[in-house]
């Protein structure tokens, strides 16, 4: 076998391990400091583990699984991020491109991308319903990480390349296409990843005000009401769960398609 292929093994085995032991260290601090300080709003693992396995396979007051409620957060969070991509990226792009787009009109980007997706609630309430209120926020949550990494990525494209096409004799949207894009993709796609972890953040305040009854973050709200904090925390440690598949997910398929690029390692 050889040495590299053996350190990769050796490495992934060592990475693999070191998180299993942390989660074991962190699961038996939890259950032995809940026995210690023997409070209902203090629920043990164990009480946690009850709660998730009744939550999964019996439903919640109302009926609806965990998985139920976790295919629903799914679905609206993709499609506020969706939103966001098809908005953000070709934006992205332009101002880039064009700077003085981004520099004319930073006036009203800059102050709405510093007020948080919660702070709009109450407008979301009067001026939108059902579906759109969930998209709405999220897509404030992912679109700014997107916008502004395909702007700075756009920028930082190497100079060169642009030059040696146009010696070349290639066209202005041949040039934007075939030498920006690609050179932009990977720091575009890394603003993705962080819009789409915004976005989950955004979930919880974006279903209590759709007023549906499942999802995540319903669920959450529902059981903040009946002080069931076992519940919460099912509710809670989902969305990381859930959270961390999509983020490995989109690392696999960065590294896929992105293997040209070199990682640093000191």
């Amino acid at each position: 076998m050889p040495r590299k292929v053996h350190e990769n093994k050796s490495s992934a085995y060592q990475k693999i391990f070191f998180n299993i032991t942390l989660i074991i260290v962190v699961t038996l601090f939890w259950e032995f400091a809940a026995r210690a300080a023997n409070s209902a709003y203090f629920p043990s693992f164990s009480d946690f583990e009850a709660a998730f396995v009744k939550i999964a396979t019996v439903g919640d007051v109302e009926g609806h699984t965990l998985l139920e409620h976790s295919g629903a957060s799914v679905l609206r969070v993709l499609a506020g991020f969706a939103v966001a991509i098809a908005v953000g990226f070709p934006l992205g792009l332009v101002m880039g491109l064009k700077p003085l787009i981004y520099d004319s009109s930073r006036s009203v980007l800059e102050p709405i991308r510093f007020i948080p997706p919660i702070a709009w609630i109450p407008l979301a309430l009067i001026l939108l319903t059902g579906y759109s209120r969930y998209i709405f926020i999220i897509w404030l949550g992912a679109f700014f990480p997107i916008l502004l990494n395909t702007i700075a990525a756009v920028k930082r494209t190497n100079p060169v390349l642009v030059d040696v096409a146009k010696t070349l004799g290639a066209k202005k949207a041949t040039t934007v296409f075939k030498v920006v894009v690609p050179s932009a993709l990977p720091e575009v796609a890394a603003g993705m990843r962080i819009g789409l972890g915004v976005g989950w953040m955004c979930i919880l305040a974006a279903e209590i005000i759709g007023g549906e009854m499942v999802g995540i973050g319903r669920l959450i709200w529902n059981y903040t009401q009946l002080l069931r904090v076992d519940v919460i925390i099912v509710g809670m440690i989902t969305i990381g769960l859930i959270g961390l598949v999509m983020n490995e997910m989109f690392l696999q398929t960065e590294k896929r398609f992105f293997r040209w690029r070199q990682e640093v390692r000191v």
